[in-house]
């Protein structure tokens, strides 16, 4: 008879230094931030025995393994873009839930912002040119090129407005305002994003990410572990994944996110809907990656995000607070930003927010999180939910 499957939960989280970060390499970031979740969880680094990381050196995770002093017997270093975070956490939360890992550091670090300022890479217009892609990059078919034209085919067909996409960013600044560690929290207007240069129609400035330096680490746990730890545990109540498409020729639907199909599963197999929700972190690379999440996680129905994003609803005291700490618009966006949104929905679950912490009717904290996370341009979706402890 097969032993019953093991719970899992967050144990520990924490950031490296973000923002601006000059004087330091991404591999100082990934053992910053893991050093500090270690510390967060209150566990020896002698239990962590899965690595997962991508996104630096040729044999990810095995340098960062090798940096750290670990030596895990289960890795994975599945890149999925922005949604590489959630994916592994899918994928952790399964191995431990089958007793091939007990514990597991999802790592990231990146200089992103300080690599360009010192002339050590420039910014890239594409991921590269072989394969699929060969058929678009030659006619400049950039990445924000496509989340521009996929933002234009949901104006054009829902009627959603420049107005609405700008309160996207507007209500993410308002909630950076709140977060001391945001590397933008002075207020903006949406006259203010509407009228800044045009990077790709319908985005302005405003309307895309920052860019800048950071890191992130996240420790699962078996629930056996959970006893020893320092902090409120947060479980992984459920999680999904999804791929797309590569050309923009084939995907079906530009008003629709691989979301629709994580976001359903993640709900399935957690045993809750939308409605039971009590906060979002959403990757928001763009102002529409925000919006149609959110129609495609079910929070509303499709065509209706742009209603929906109006009124203040995202701030952290709006009906659904969405990017409590600013999100990539505002607090920091160093590459592939969905560890972050996983950090995010935890320390806010345990209620160590601060001045932008969400509170509940009663005042009392929210008990269910989501944190989706989207990969290229809208290439793959990781979703999870995770509910206090």
């Amino acid at each position: 008879m097969a032993a019953a499957a093991r719970k899992v939960a967050v144990v520990g989280v924490a950031l490296s230094d973000c923002g601006r970060v000059d004087d330091a390499t991404p591999y100082a970031l990934h053992a910053q931030a893991a050093r500090r979740a270690l510390a967060d969880s209150g566990l020896d680094r002698s239990v962590v025995d899965g690595l997962a990381s991508a996104g630096l050196g040729i044999l990810a995770p095995v340098e960062v393994a090798e940096y750290l002093g670990l030596r895990p017997t289960w890795v994975d270093s599945t890149a999925v873009g922005g949604s590489t975070w959630e994916v592994m956490a899918a994928h952790a939360a399964e191995a431990i839930a089958a007793g091939h890992a007990n514990a597991v550091l999802l790592v990231y670090g990146s200089t992103a912002r300080a690599d360009i300022k010192a002339k050590r890479r420039t910014a890239n217009l594409s991921f590269g040119a072989r394969g699929p892609l060969q058929f678009e990059v030659p006619y400049g078919h950039t990445l924000i090129s496509k989340y521009a034209m996929a933002a234009r085919r949901h104006m054009h067909q829902y009627g959603t407005t420049l107005e609405q996409l700008a309160e996207v960013a507007v209500q993410a600044r308002a909630n950076a305002a709140r977060n001391p560690d945001a590397m933008y929290r002075t207020p903006i207007t949406v006259d203010e994003v509407l009228s800044g240069p045009m990077i790709a129609d319908p985005f302005t400035k405003l309307h895309c990410c920052i860019r800048s330096d950071g890191g992130g680490a996240v420790l699962l746990a078996a629930e056996e572990y959970v006893r020893d730890t320092a902090k409120t545990p947060v479980w992984i109540l459920g999680s999904g994944t999804s791929v797309s498409h590569t050309t923009m020729s084939e995907w079906e639907d530009f008003t629709v996110s691989p979301a629709a199909v994580s976001g359903r599963i993640a709900f399935e197999r957690a045993g809750v809907a939308p409605a039971d929700i009590d906060l979002a972190e959403i990757y928001d690379a763009f102002t529409y990656m925000t919006l149609v999440t959110l129609e495609d996680l079910g929070f509303c129905a499709r065509g209706e995000g742009g209603a929906f994003v109006e009124k203040g609803r995202l701030t952290i005291d709006g009906d659904l607070p969405v990017n409590t700490d600013g999100g990539g618009l505002s607090a920091c966006h160093p590459g592939m930003r969905g560890l972050f949104l996983l950090i995010e929905a935890v320390r806010q679950l345990r209620g160590e927010a601060g001045e932008r912490q969400v509170r509940k009717p009663g005042g009392h904290l929210p008990r269910l999180a989501i944190a989706s996370g989207t990969g290229g341009w809208f290439c793959s979706s990781g979703t999870v939910i995770l509910e206090r402890g």
